[in-house]
């Protein structure tokens, strides 16, 4: 029997690691799905992606942990200009374009098949590490029912909370809890307010290419949520007159003082 922790990088997943060193459990191998978005970009968020290969993953060898780093065949862009195969939209060049939030073709197919095809290859029994805390219980539901998979922070009673702390105890806890409460792709459709302002600013170069596709043309899926209808572009101009207003607030404040 082997024991293998899938691992975000999140609070959970983390915490997972830091209880298995803490208490002496069994861990042969660590395994993170990176998503990519083209062949050289990442779909994580720049400073997650650095916590995670230049913070987490030497911590985990310091302590004789071993790091797969998995990834899939596709990355966004390609699922992003592919043309339907089959369907009323074959053959008419349309491309699929941006996926639809809350039924992400990117998690399924970038995210989680390199997951799930790496345990295809696996030809030992194992048993699986999963970050779920004691605080979610319908997810939790789910691992009781299965014969390999478990929760350590169920094992010793971990909720949210208390994996939070512990990853800050460790030094190991992501950059994103700045300012978002999860983690997530940057071109995430399902990304709250503050993670997009926080893009803009951050990163406009991963911005532009968002606000780029947009304007491609011959899309199905053609602005950045196709669930609300809301692009990019109304995000940028919404960002940019908060920002004018800022800046006319703060001169007034000067000519006043």
């Amino acid at each position: 029997m082997k024991y293998i922790a899938s691992w975000s990088g999140g609070k959970d997943s983390t915490t997972s690691i830091i209880l298995a060193h803490e208490h002496g459990e069994p861990l042969d191998l660590i395994i993170f799905s990176e998503v990519m978005f083209d062949e050289y970009t990442s779909g994580e968020l720049p400073e997650h992606i650095n916590f995670i290969k230049k913070q987490a993953i030497p911590r985990f060898e310091e302590w004789g942990y071993e790091v797969k780093i998995l990834r899939a065949s596709l990355n966004y862009m390609d699922i992003f200009m592919r043309e339907p195969t089959r369907g009323k939209r074959f053959g008419t060049g349309m491309k699929t374009g941006f996926p639809m939030a809350g039924r992400c073709q990117i998690n399924r197919s970038v995210k989680v098949k390199p997951i799930k095809d790496f345990f295809k290859t696996v030809d030992y029994e194992y048993t699986q590490y999963i970050g779920m805390a004691v605080d979610e219980p319908v997810r939790l539901e789910r691992v009781v029912k299965t014969d390999n998979q478990i929760s350590l922070l169920q094992k010793y009673g971990y909720t949210e909370k208390m994996a939070f702390d512990l990853c800050e105890k460790y030094n190991l806890l992501s950059p994103i809890y700045e300012f978002a409460p999860r983690g997530g792709c940057w071109f995430c459709p399902n990304a709250r307010l503050a993670e997009l302002k926080h893009l803009r600013t951050h990163y406009p170069d991963l911005w532009k290419k968002l606000l780029d596709l947009e304007n491609e043309k011959n899309l199905i899926g053609n602005v950045w949520n196709t669930l609300t209808h809301t692009s990019i572009h109304d995000m940028e101009e919404r960002f940019y007159w908060e920002d004018r207003q800022v800046t006319l607030f703060d001169y007034i404040g000067g000519a006043d003082s």
